[in-house]
C-alpha cells in the first residue's frame, strides 16, 4: 500500500468507526433515557441532547484537527 492511497483511506476508516461506536451508542440511548426517565424525565432528556449534541462535537473536533495538520 502506498502513502497516498494510505492518506486517501484513514479518513473513511476513521468516520466509519465513528459512526459505527456511534451507532451502537444511539441503539442503546432509548434504553438508557428510559432508565434515566424513571428518576427524572428532565434528566433523561439532558442525556439525550448531550448525546445527540456529542456525536456533532466529534466530528467538529475531528475537522478542526485536520485542517489545523493541513489535511
Amino acid at each position: 500500500m502506498t502513502q497516498g492511497n494510505n492518506k486517501e483511506r484513514s479518513p473513511a476508516i476513521a468516520a466509519a468507526v465513528i459512526l459505527l461506536v456511534v451507532g451502537f451508542g444511539f441503539f442503546l440511548l432509548p434504553k438508557a433515557m428510559i432508565w434515566l426517565g424513571e428518576f427524572s424525565p428532565w434528566l433523561a432528556a439532558g442525556f439525550g441532547a448531550i448525546c445527540v449534541l456529542a456525536f456533532f462535537l466529534i466530528f467538529w473536533l475531528r475537522a478542526r484537527y485536520q485542517r489545523n495538520r493541513g489535511l
